[in-house]
């Protein structure tokens, strides 16, 4: 019977990788913008916020 291959070592907690994402902190993060550069884009947009309000009301009139 073969020997298996050892595992490699892990990384200690908290130790900092190579390949890390920077961090950033929850007040950064917040207030997104929806950007919609294009007028394709802005129909797309507008369209699917439609068709969600649409299938909701073919939902509820199908439900009863």
């Amino acid at each position: 019977m073969k020997n298996p291959e050892p595992t490699p070592p892990r990384p200690q907690q908290g130790a900092p990788q190579s390949n890390a994402q920077p961090e950033y902190s929850a007040e950064d993060v917040r207030g997104g913008e929806i950007i919609l550069r294009t007028r394709t884009r802005r129909i797309i947009f507008i369209a699917g916020l439609a068709g969600i309000v649409v299938l909701a009301f073919l939902i509820r009139i199908f439900a009863s």
